[in-house]
């Protein structure tokens, strides 16, 4: 048509492209680092393992066979047993549904704590971003372990006795190793409030009238998740461990209760005549906070807008 502008071809290109929706271009970077994939279906086996393993071994945990004492793995005991004789896949099953419980309710603790004070500190700055530090700072001087020994020993028993041995327990770990997470979280989203409080997007929904609680919630806070979500995975991992630290030194779980950490700490006395006692949790440690390592690489590599892949 005369008088008429061709269209040039690269705006008819991109003008044709799809809008590809972040969460989908996060799952096409994530499947591209395959270790992570990997892990991420060994970790969901797992989960589905001792999720639903016990409706299908029906072998209960506290079963006594004295006959079958320290059995090596076999068809009737795939893992072994014990110095009571009692089945180690149960018992496994069992305790790797605490473990995993613990590392994720730990993690979403510490997690919604470091969002809460790195956002209040990021977001104010001033006399509350110091004091916000300055906490912080006090509870990354604090020696760890011992703190959660003596916090373990001193409320163990009145939560038992409140909520019984298992929930008490339970409760009072996450509530410890949470407490004690949560400051690189807090540090790492005031940096992430610090660098995107300034950008050009969050400008303009101030000058558009924006609150501060609206340009938190709907503009710097969702685009400060990427690196956040990394670092819940680690706490996961770190959870974990923690509490097989707690149970391998006697101040986890009761003895009745088989948690991954206490099944070794039972186990520590017959490592040589039966390995198999401590190989079986020891792994499943191992290759729980191997996963969920490798997963993280890969969320971090999927959520880095300046990574090319």
């Amino acid at each position: 048509m005369a008088g008429s502008t061709p269209a040039s071809p690269s705006a008819d290109a991109s003008a044709r492209r799809p809008i590809v929706p972040p969460w989908l271009e996060a799952w096409r970077r994530f499947r591209r680092h395959r270790l992570a994939v990997v892990s991420g279906v060994v970790l969901a086996l797992l989960a589905l393992a001792v999720a639903f393993g016990p409706l299908f071994w029906h072998v209960a945990i506290d079963d006594i066979d004295f006959a079958a004492r320290l059995a090596t793995p076999s068809w009737a005991h795939p893992m072994g047993t014990d110095d009571l004789g009692q089945d180690l896949l149960a018992r496994m099953l069992y305790g790797g549904r605490i473990s995993l419980a613990v590392g994720l309710a730990a993690m979403a603790m510490s997690v919604c704590v470091g969002v809460l004070v790195g956002a209040l500190a990021g977001i104010s700055g001033g006399a509350v971003d110091a004091v916000l530090m300055w906490l912080t700072d006090l509870f990354l001087s604090l020696p760890q372990l011992p703190l959660l020994l003596l916090v373990i020993y001193l409320f163990r028993d009145k939560l038992k006795a409140a909520f019984g041995p298992e929930l008490g327990v339970f409760l009072l770990i996450v509530f410890v190793i949470g407490a004690f997470r949560w400051m690189p979280t807090a540090r790492l989203v005031r940096a992430q409030f610090f660098s995107l409080r300034e950008k050009e997007f969050v400008e303009a929904a101030r000058a558009l009238g924006a609150s501060v609680p609206r340009q938190v919630l709907r503009h710097i806070l969702p685009n400060a998740l990427g690196p956040v979500i990394v670092a819940g995975t680690i706490d996961v991992a770190a959870a974990i461990i923690a509490e097989s630290t707690l149970s391998f030194l006697g101040l986890g779980f009761p003895p009745d209760i088989p948690t991954w950490g206490r099944i070794l700490y039972d186990a520590k006395d017959y490592l040589d005549i039966a390995p198999h006692w401590a190989l079986f949790p020891g792994a499943a440690i191992f290759l729980t906070v191997l996963t969920i390592n490798f997963i993280g690489d890969g969320l971090r590599d999927a959520l880095d807008p300046r990574r090319v892949l």
